[in-house]
């Protein structure tokens, strides 16, 4: 069966972007990036990094502009598969702000938390554990973006699937992060489920139900 030839003009401009976006990062710093791409092997890099963090970190920015980009295309790949017709490439763009939006949106709210909470220093490295590995995501991401576009066409299990795997890998670095930080959680164990419940469960939920009703 002969696959579907379909203008890609607007998501190959981009991948592109994506990969200036990674190049970049590895070239600006590359002793890091060649660290944080053994992210899931280990966690030396939240090790060596997460105590000389700032609250904007250029390396994060850049990779983060990729994650953005490569969930918006995921995302309008499972649109698609949902409706069951192609829709306009160029909502990519506007899930990508969306998405960009909702991400800094959800850590402003939870620095300011963390600080009403008094558990400043705990939720600033799991920060960045969660923002590494959503970044990571994004690496991961590309690759099977690029398979989906122009090699397979995906149908709605696979993308499920795909989406099952990211979100174990995302799990499987915060639950690292939660056993070696076990006895600081202890201490804090009250208002960190407060704070699990505020802003790690209840902003996905309000997305899932807005998504329900269009």
């Amino acid at each position: 069966m002969i696959r579907e030839i379909i203008n890609t003009d607007i998501i190959t401009l981009i991948f592109i972007v994506c990969l200036i976006c990674i190049a970049l990062s590895k070239l600006i710093y590359t002793k890091r990036f060649e660290i944080f791409s053994y992210l899931v092997v280990n966690n030396r890099y939240t090790k060596l990094f997460s105590k000389d963090q700032h609250f904007i970190e250029l390396f994060d920015g850049i990779l983060f502009i990729n994650l953005c980009l490569n969930a918006a295309i995921f995302f309008y790949l499972f649109i698609n598969s949902l409706v069951g017709e192609r829709i306009s490439q160029l909502l990519i763009l506007k899930y990508a702000l969306l998405i960009a939006c909702f991400f800094i949106v959800k850590v402003l709210l939870e620095r300011l938390l963390s600080s009403i909470f008094e558990i400043e220093l705990l939720i600033k490295d799991y920060l960045f554990t969660k923002t590494s590995y959503r970044n990571y995501l994004g690496l991961l991401l590309l690759p099977i973006n690029a398979i989906l576009i122009y090699s397979v066409t995906p149908n709605l299990n696979t993308l499920i699937i795909i989406s099952l795997l990211g979100l174990t890998v995302f799990s499987l670095g915060l639950l690292t992060f939660f056993k070696a930080n076990l006895n600081v959680f202890k201490r804090s164990m009250f208002y960190f489920i407060l704070y699990l419940c505020a802003l790690e469960i209840a902003p996905y939920l309000i997305v899932y139900q807005f998504i329900a009703i269009k």
